[in-house]
C-alpha cells in the first residue's frame, strides 16, 4: 500500500517526519541513480553523498559521537525508505549499524570514541566479518586466527561475503583466539583496510544488490594494537549474536522499504495500462492481487516496527522478534516483487522498468544476515524455551 496515501497507523510526528525527509532525498537524488547502479556494479558515490549531506547514512550513532542519535525505529524507516529507493543504497546506513553495533554493545569507550565518529561524519563506513567460505551458518566453526603477541594481535585468515568490503574503512572481525574450546575461544577486533596485510578479492558477480559491492577480505599477518579487541576475549562470538539481534531488524525494514517500491510502481501502472478497452486495475484477478501484496506488505510494516521498538528497549523477547520480523519480511518481499512482475506482464521481465530489478534485489534479503531457515530455527529455540 502506497504509504503517502493510506496509513493504518500514526507513529510519533517526530518518526514521521524523518520518513518525509528521507523520501524527499532519496526520490530526487537516489532513485535517479538506481538503475545505473545495478547495470554497472559500482558503488554509488552520489547516492552515498545524498544521504551524508542529509545525516542518514549512519543515523543510529549516538549523538555523544558526533552522529544524529537516531533511535531503532527511525533508523529502520531511514532503511526502509532508502531501500523503496535502491536496495543497494539502504545497505550503507544498515551495514554502518552492522559494522558498529558490536562497539556500541560490547567495545571501550576509547574504541567508541576513536572509531564512531569518522563514521557518523561519513568520512569512513564500517563493515562486519563473520562469514568464511567454509563458515556461514555455522559461524562458530570459522577458522580466520588472532594471536596475542606483547601489546598487538596478529589476525590471519579470510572473510567471505563482506557488504561493502573495499569501499568501508573499518571492518568487525571475529577470530578464534583460543583454539578447541567452539564458540567461547572467538574474539572481536577492529581492523583499519590501511593495517599492512588487509586485501580484498575480486567483487562477487550477483543476481541483486550489485552497487553494494560484495568481496572477500584477507589477512594476512595483520598486526594490530592490543586495544583494538571488542570487549573480553572470548566474547565475540556473543557479541556477534546479540548484534544479530538488532540488525536483523534492519533488513526486515530493507525487505519492506523493496516491497513498497514494487507495490507503488505496479499500482500505478495498472491504473495506466489498458487491455480490452478498461484499465487493468478494473479486473477482479488484479484488485485481489494487489490487496494481498498490500495486505502482507503491512502485516510486515508492523512485524518489523514492533521488533524495531524491542530492539530499542533492549527486551527480553528481541531474539525472537528480529528473527520473526526479517523472515517474513523477507519471505513477503520476495513474493510482492514476483507479483509486481507479473502485473507489469512483459514489461515487468524488462531492464526498462524497475520491478524485475526489485525482484533480484528482494532475494538477498531471504538469504544474508542468517538465511530464512536459520531464523525458524532460532524462532522455534526462542519458543520451546519456556516448555523445557
Amino acid at each position: 500500500m502506497p504509504t503517502e496515501t493510506f496509513e493504518a497507523y500514526r507513529l510519533p510526528e517526530e518518526h514521521e517526519a524523518v520518513r518525509e525527509a528521507v523520501r524527499a532525498v532519496c526520490d530526487a537524488k537516489v532513485a535517479p541513480n538506481a538503475a545505473e547502479a545495478d547495470e554497472t556494479g559500482e558503488f554509488p558515490k552520489a547516492s552515498y553523498e545524498a544521504l551524508r549531506a542529509a545525516d542518514f547514512h549512519a543515523p543510529h550513532i549516538p549523538e555523544q559521537y558526533g552522529g544524529a542519535g537516531a533511535d531503532a525505529l527511525a533508523t529502520a524507516m531511514v532503511i526502509e525508505e532508502v531501500a523503496r529507493a535502491c536496495a543497494a543504497t539502504s545497505l550503507i546506513p544498515a551495514v554502518n549499524k552492522l559494522g558498529t553495533m558490536p562497539l556500541l554493545l560490547a567495545g571501550s569507550e576509547e574504541l567508541k570514541r576513536q572509531f564512531l565518529p569518522p563514521v557518523a561524519s561519513g568520512e569512513a563506513m564500517f563493515s562486519y566479518c563473520l562469514s568464511e567460505p567454509e563458515a556461514g551458518s555455522d559461524a562458530a566453526a570459522m577458522t580466520t586466527r588472532a594471536v596475542r603477541d606483547g601489546d598487538h594481535w596478529v589476525l590471519d585468515g579470510v572473510k567471505r561475503w563482506i557488504t561493502n568490503a573495499g569501499v568501508s574503512r573499518y571492518y568487525t572481525v571475529f577470530a578464534v583466539t583460543e583454539p578447541g574450546v567452539g564458540a567461547k575461544g572467538i574474539s572481536a577486533f577492529v581492523v583499519d583496510k590501511s593495517d599492512p596485510g588487509v586485501s580484498f578479492g575480486a567483487p562477487e558477480k550477483k543476481l541483486g544488490i550489485k552497487g553494494s559491492p560484495t568481496r572477500e577480505v584477507y589477512f594476512d599477518g595483520v598486526r594490530i594494537p592490543a586495544d583494538r579487541i571488542i570487549g573480553e576475549p572470548g566474547t565475540g562470538f556473543a557479541t556477534a549474536m546479540r548484534t544479530l539481534d538488532h540488525t536483523r531488524v534492519t533488513i526486515a525494514a530493507q525487505a519492506v522499504g523493496i516491497a513498497q517500491g514494487a507495490l507503488d510502481f505496479s499500482a500505478k501502472y495498472v491504473t495506466e495500462r489498458t487491455q480490452f478497452g478498461k484499465p487493468v486495475a478494473d479486473f477482479q484477478g488484479i484488485q485481489f492481487m494487489l490487496a494481498d501484496m498490500a495486505m502482507k506488505l503491512e502485516a510486515a510494516r508492523q512485524l518489523t516496527y514492533a521488533a524495531a521498538a524491542r530492539s530499542e528497549r533492549g527486551d527480553t523477547d528481541l531474539t525472537f522478534f528480529g528473527a520473526a520480523a526479517k523472515c517474513y519480511a523477507s519471505d513477503t518481499a520476495m513474493q510482492i516483487t514476483t507479483d509486481a512482475v507479473q502485473l507489469l506482464g512483459g514489461y515487468g521481465y524488462t531492464r526498462d522498468f524497475p520491478v524485475e530489478r526489485m525482484m533480484r534485489d528482494a532475494k538477498i534479503t531471504q538469504i544474508y544476515e542468517g538465511t530464512n531457515q536459520v531464523q525458524r530455527i532460532v524462532m522455534a529455540r526462542q519458543l520451546l524455551k519456556a516448555f523445557r
